[in-house]
C-alpha cells in the first residue's frame, strides 16, 4: 500500500497531539493542574478522556483481533472492560474523589498513614504503567511498519518523543484536552470507515455474509468445558476488577470537582465504550467474511488495517487505511499519555523530588522534577519494547488488569469499605498479590501450555488469586489490631460524606 496518505494521517494526528499539549501549557502553573488538572474537569470532558487514554491499542487492533482469531468467545473482552467502570461507580469513584489525593499511592498513605505501603504502592504503580505501556510501543511499531513500510523502531519511538512532549507541556491539565479531543478521533476514524465497508459489501453481496460457522460456535475438543467456564469466568473478572485498580484509570476521579461529578463521568463513559466496542466487532465480522485465513507470521491485531484493501479498490482503500492509522495513533499517543502520566506523578513525588531535594538541599522546581520524571517514565518501556514477546496486544494488556486486580482492588474495597484494615494487613495483601499476579504472568508470557487445570489456572489466575489476597488482608488485619490508623474512622467518613453536607472540595 501506498505510504503516503497513512504515514501523513500519522503525523497529522502527533502534530494536533503536540500543538493541544503546547495551546494548554499557558494554563498549567500550579502543582494540582499538573496532577489533577486543578480539580475542575467537567464529567463530559473527564468521560471522553477516560475514553481517550482507556481504548488503548488493544482496544483499537486487539479487540477486533481477538474477536477474529478466537471467534465469538473473544467478546468477553470488551464487555469485560465495560463492567470494570459498573464495580467502579458502585465502590469507589466518589470516595475517590473525596479523598483529596494526586495518586494511588497518595490515597493509600492518607488511609493508612504508614510510608511504607505507600512505597510499596509507588512500586506497583510504576510496574503496571510499564507493563501496559510497552504494548502501545509495540502496536505503533507495527502499524506504521504494515500501512507505511516504515521500520519497526520508528513507531516507538515516535510515540516516546511525542508522549515526553505532551505529558512535560502541561502535565495533566494538557493531556485531558488531548485524550477528550483523541477519543473523538478514535471513534470517527473506527466508525467511518467501518461504515463505509459495511455500505460496500451490502451492495456487492447483499444482507448473505458468509462466516465460518467453527468461528460462530469454536469447537475446543482438547479442553473440558469446565476450564473454558473456569478461564472465561476469571478473565471478565479480572478484566473488571483490574479497572478499578489501574493506576491511570484512578487517577482520572481525582480531577473532578466533586464526587458526584465522579458518578456522572462514569455513567458517561459506560455509554462512549459501548459505542466504541461495538463498531470493533464490525470489523471482525467482516474481517473473518473477506479474510477467512492469514498468512504464517501476520498477527490478527493487523486484520483492522488490512481489510479495506479486501473490500474497497484502489484509492478508497488507502483513505480508509489512512483514516485507520491515524486513530491507531491516536489510540497509542493518549493511552502512553496516560499511563505516562500516572507513573510519572509517583515517579517524582517518591523518587525525583527527594533526589533533587537532596541534591539542591531543598531549592528546586516542582515542575522541572515533573518533567524530569516524565522522560524516565516513557523511556524505561521504550528500552524494554525488544525484550517482551510479541504477545497480541489484548492478551498482553490482559496481563496488566491481573496485576491491577491482585494488588489494588483489594487494597481500594477494603480500604475504601473497611475501618478495621491495618498496615500490616494492606501491606501483607499488596505483596501476595504481586507475586502470585507476576509469578502467574512470568509463567503465561514465557511458557506455552494449554492441558489441565494449571495451565487454565496459570494463563487466568484473577479468579483465585483475588479472593486470596482478600482474605489475607482481611486475616493479618484481625491478627494485628494495633496497625489499624487511629483516624480510620474519621477517614471514612470524609470518603463516604457528599460535599455539599461538609463544604469540603
Amino acid at each position: 500500500m501506498t505510504p503516503t496518505l497513512a504515514g501523513g494521517a500519522v503525523l497529522l494526528i502527533c502534530a494536533i497531539t503536540v500543538a493541544l499539549s503546547v495551546f494548554v501549557l499557558r494554563l498549567s502553573r500550579r502543582t494540582s493542574d499538573f496532577y489533577v488538572a486543578g480539580r475542575a474537569v467537567s464529567p463530559a470532558r473527564n468521560a471522553a478522556a477516560i475514553g481517550g487514554e482507556y481504548l488503548s491499542a488493544a482496544s483499537f487492533l486487539g479487540v477486533a483481533g481477538l474477536i477474529y482469531d478466537q471467534g465469538v468467545e473473544a467478546l468477553w473482552y470488551p464487555i469485560g472492560y465495560t463492567v470494570g467502570y459498573l464495580v467502579l461507580l458502585v465502590l469507589v469513584a466518589a470516595p475517590l474523589r473525596r479523598s483529596g489525593a494526586y495518586t494511588l499511592p497518595d490515597f493509600a498513605e492518607a488511609r493508612l498513614e504508614s510510608r511504607f505501603v505507600r512505597h510499596l504502592c509507588s512500586v506497583l504503580v510504576v510496574f503496571i504503567g510499564w507493563l501496559y505501556l510497552i504494548p502501545q510501543f509495540q502496536g505503533a511499531g507495527f502499524t506504521l511498519r504494515l500501512v507505511a513500510g516504515a521500520p519497526l523502531w520508528l513507531g516507538p519511538l515516535v510515540v516516546l518523543v511525542v508522549v515526553v512532549l505532551s505529558v512535560a507541556a502541561g502535565g495533566m491539565r494538557s493531556i485531558t484536552l488531548v485524550q477528550a479531543v483523541q477519543y473523538w478521533v478514535k471513534l470517527s476514524a473506527l466508525a467511518i470507515p467501518a461504515g463505509v465497508l459495511v455500505g460496500v459489501w451490502w451492495s456487492t453481496q447483499g444482507p448473505g455474509l458468509q462466516v465460518p460457522d467453527a468461528w460462530l460456535f469454536p469447537a475446543t475438543p482438547h479442553r473440558e468445558d469446565t476450564y473454558e467456564l473456569y478461564r472465561t469466568m476469571s478473565l471478565v473478572l479480572a478484566l473488571a476488577l483490574g479497572t478499578t485498580g489501574l493506576p491511570h484509570v484512578v487517577v482520572r476521579y481525582y480531577t473532578n470537582p466533586d464526587g458526584a461529578a465522579a458518578r456522572h463521568t462514569t455513567v458517561r463513559v459506560l455509554s462512549l465504550l459501548a459505542v466504541f466496542y461495538v463498531v470493533t466487532v464490525v470489523y471482525a465480522v467482516l474481517g473473518r467474511a473477506y479474510l477467512p485465513t492469514l498468512e504464517d507470521g501476520v498477527r490478527p491485531d493487523t486484520v483492522v488495517l488490512r481489510l479495506p484493501a479486501e473490500v474497497v479498490p484502489g484509492l478508497g482503500a488507502e483513505v480508509l487505511v489512512a483514516a485507520l492509522a491515524g486513530g491507531a495513533f491516536a489510540a497509542f499517543l493518549s493511552t502512553s499519555s496516560g499511563l505516562s502520566l500516572a507513573v510519572t506523578g509517583v515517579l517524582n513525588q517518591d523518587v525525583v523530588r527527594p533526589l533533587l531535594a537532596r541534591a539542591s538541599h531543598g531549592d528546586h522546581s516542582e515542575v522541572a522534577g515533573f518533567r524530569m520524571a516524565a522522560v524516565i517514565s516513557v523511556v524505561v518501556p521504550y528500552a524494554l519494547v525488544g525484550v517482551f514477546p510479541e504477545v497480541p496486544l489484548a492478551a498482553f494488556v490482559t496481563l496488566a488488569f491481573v496485576v491491577a486486580a491482585s494488588t489494588f482492588f483489594p487494597l481500594l474495597a477494603l480500604g475504601v469499605w473497611w475501618p478495621r484494615l491495618s498496615v500490616q494487613g494492606a501491606a501483607a495483601g499488596l505483596v501476595t498479590g504481586a507475586v502470585l499476579a507476576i509469578g502467574a504472568v512470568g509463567v503465561t508470557v514465557l511458557t506455552d501450555g494449554d492441558a489441565g487445570w494449571p495451565a487454565a489456572l496459570l494463563a487466568q489466575p484473577a479468579a483465585w488469586i483475588v479472593p486470596s489476597v482478600c482474605l489475607v488482608m482481611v486475616a493479618v488485619s484481625l491478627r494485628t489490631p494495633h496497625g489499624i490508623p487511629r483516624s480510620a474512622g474519621r477517614t471514612l467518613v470524609r470518603l463516604h460524606t457528599p460535599e455539599d453536607l461538609t463544604g469540603h472540595r
